[in-house]
């Protein structure tokens, strides 16, 4: 247990520079805080505890302003940066060294009461303000931009921008740590709009061309005249 604990703490040292020691994250870190009240609910879930659970999950919660569902499913070394706002549904599956920052929901778009929530795999990286909605699998290595809406499945170290959330860079190679550049993440509209004015230049350009050979053969035709 101990051992699991340092290595939570450890995580934090090294994903967040704000960071100074080891006392500081053990008594200031919600992020922390929230995981840890997770581990003790989803044990007693486990168990068939349900009320116990939900009830120190709901306290979590106040602490903690992270709401994590006691039946959903979390591997090692998550990261909740800040945390403020996150929520994650009861069926949501999360792997190893996961980072997810304030105001993420892991959330459902279904009543029935079967797998409705996301499974995010190892090393994935979901920014600030993203809404990921359904059953489906967020790729190992994959990063979702700040305030996206992902409704299908992202491919393995894929990004992921804009409402609804479309892939703007697939298959790009991992890096040996989980990080978000935000101020790096590709703009699809932007890129959309600059190849619109591409294609307006190119016209133009023709269109020049075009003129001109216009006015070489009309000057030919009246000399001939």
């Amino acid at each position: 247990m101990f051992a699991r604990l340092r290595e939570d703490i450890q995580t934090v040292l090294e994903r967040d520079p704000a960071a100074r020691s080891k006392p500081e994250v053990f008594f200031c870190y919600p992020g922390l805080h929230a995981v840890w009240f997770h581990r003790l609910a989803h044990r007693l879930w486990q168990d068939r505890h349900y009320f116990m659970a939900r009830l120190l999950s709901h306290v979590g919660r106040l602490l903690t302003g992270i709401e994590i569902h006691p039946g959903a499913t979390i591997g090692r070394r998550l990261f909740i940066d800040h945390g403020m706002g996150v929520v994650i549904g009861e069926t949501a599956e999360i792997g190893d060294d996961v980072t997810i920052y304030h105001g993420v929901t892991l959330g459902g778009v279904s009543l029935e009461k079967k797998k409705r929530h996301p499974t995010v795999a190892d090393n994935a990286v979901i920014g600030s303000g993203a809404k990921v909605l359904g059953p489906f699998t967020v790729g190992a290595g994959s990063k979702i931009g700040s305030n996206s809406v992902v409704v299908k499945e992202v491919p393995a170290n894929a990004t992921v921008v804009g409402i609804p959330g479309r892939v703007v860079m697939a298959a790009e190679r991992p890096k040996e740590k989980s990080d978000f550049e935000h101020g790096t993440l590709p703009d699809p509209e932007a890129k959309a709009i600059s190849c619109l004015f591409e294609q307006l230049r190119e016209l133009e350009r023709k269109y020049s061309e075009l003129a001109t050979d216009h006015a070489a053969l009309k000057r030919e035709i009246e000399k001939k005249d």
